[in-house]
């Protein structure tokens, strides 16, 4: 009963079409609850394929805009009721409309079809057209119900990885799981982040990424415990690892063994000293780091 099932949905959008892609959403969520998932875990931004609009074109700024969803328009409530009739969780990513800039944003739909949690991408890419998202305000962690018993789960987005902050604070918020929806390449730099994500703070990580040629997929599950006896040997924490094409990646994660783990070893919050780390939460930025186009 303490195995939970993530199934990781590597998938190619259909461009910024809603239709196609709830259609296509549907239909591999359809397959993971076939396959005994309890979390199906779409890419980000998965209502419009991380689709974003062309400054030079004239009106498609207000075009891409206008495919922002909110939480009782139908491509949402499609998903939740499609949840409820599967009975698995369903993390499902979209632009989200908002006032002035929409945002960038993932709502964990659980088995009974309500919106669990909801967040917003914080570390939005300011140095890309990205910049034309709302930033979110907070990392909210909820305790999800599942066929494996209830889990601790949170979510960070793509670019909130590069950032350790944003994995430490879903963890001190009561984070066991880490839902992590991705649009971009990843290389074996970005690949390691999951591991010492998962590692420094003992949580589970599970990331979804478009398949190639979109991006080149690897969506990738990886979990916490990397000595499963008391000074005994490491072990390999990586539990998928897909390729570059589309499917369904199924990731097993034994909660049991993983409470065990965040409850004997010295990572996490054990024994950390905040009182020393002030300098952490200061805004101001000095060289080389200071970028024109970045806001705190």
């Amino acid at each position: 009963m303490s195995q939970l099932r993530i199934a990781l949905l590597q998938l190619a959008a259909c461009g910024a079409d809603l239709a196609a892609n709830l259609e296509k959403g549907e239909a591999f969520c359809r397959r993971a609850a076939a396959q005994g998932a309890d979390i199906a875990l779409f890419p980000e931004m998965w209502s419009i394929g991380y689709t974003f609009f062309n400054p030079e074109t004239p009106g498609d700024h207000e075009r891409w805009t206008g495919l922002a969803v909110g939480p009782d328009d139908p491509f949402i409530t499609h998903f939740r009721a499609l949840a409820r009739e599967l009975g698995i969780a369903i993390a499902l990513t979209y632009l989200e409309r908002w006032p002035g800039r929409p945002r960038n944003t993932v709502s964990v739909i659980d088995r009974r079809g309500e919106i669990l949690l909801t967040y917003a991408k914080v570390h939005t890419c300011e140095f890309d057209v990205e910049r034309h998202c709302t930033p979110g305000e907070e990392f909210p962690v909820a305790t999800l119900e599942t066929a494996a018993g209830p889990v601790r789960v949170g979510c960070m987005i793509c670019f909130d990885r590069e950032f350790p902050e944003s994995a430490r604070i879903l963890m001190l918020n009561g984070a066991e799981i880490i839902l992590v929806p991705n649009a971009c390449g990843l290389d074996t730099h970005r690949l390691m982040q999951f591991r010492t994500r998962a590692f420094e703070n003992m949580v589970g990580l599970a990331m979804a990424n478009y398949a190639a040629p979109q991006e080149n997929g690897h969506s990738i599950a990886v979990d916490a415990v990397a000595y499963p006896e008391i000074d005994g040997e490491p072990r390999d924490t990586l539990i998928v690892e897909a390729g570059e094409a589309e499917g369904i990646y199924l990731a097993t994660f034994d909660l049991e063994r993983l409470r065990a783990y965040r409850e004997r070893e010295a990572f996490g919050d054990a024994y950390r000293r905040p009182r020393l780390y002030g300098r952490l939460v200061e805004t101001t930025v000095y060289p080389p780091f200071i970028r024109g186009d970045a806001t705190r």
